[in-house]
């Protein structure tokens, strides 16, 4: 019995998920706005008189929102294909994909927070 699944490749994949990247970029507004953001804190980080290293850690933490969006922009997606109709598990899917982003920022600020009051010996 045959697979209906595409044989994959190093560099299929990488279109797949590039693809996947744009659409997100084109469509979703709520990643527009929090790319906006993340690509300004970089900025600042870049900028800010701390040691490579907290900076690294800055920098990385900023990745954690826009991961968590990718994946409510997915479960989303698929709650949208599964039914266009009200349904009370559509609904707990899609809330549970925007807890993941609002944790995602808490956890970023939080990060944020604590490396600066370490780097500028507050604490």
């Amino acid at each position: 019995m045959p697979h209906n699944k595409p044989k994959y490749t190093l560099f299929k994949n990488a279109s797949y998920a590039l693809s996947g990247l744009i659409e997100v970029i084109k469509n979703e507004t709520s990643f527009q706005i929090e790319l906006f953001f993340m690509l300004l804190m970089g900025v600042v980080a870049i900028f800010l008189p701390i040691s490579f290293g907290y900076k690294a850690i800055l920098l990385i933490s900023l990745l954690v929102p826009l991961m968590a969006e990718l994946a409510n922009s997915a479960i989303e997606r698929v709650v949208d294909l599964v039914t266009k109709e009200y349904h009370i598990l559509a609904k707990h899917a899609k809330d549970a994909g925007s807890a993941l982003v609002l944790v995602s920022i808490i956890t970023t600020t939080l990060v944020w927070i604590t490396v600066l009051l370490l780097a500028f010996n507050i604490v």
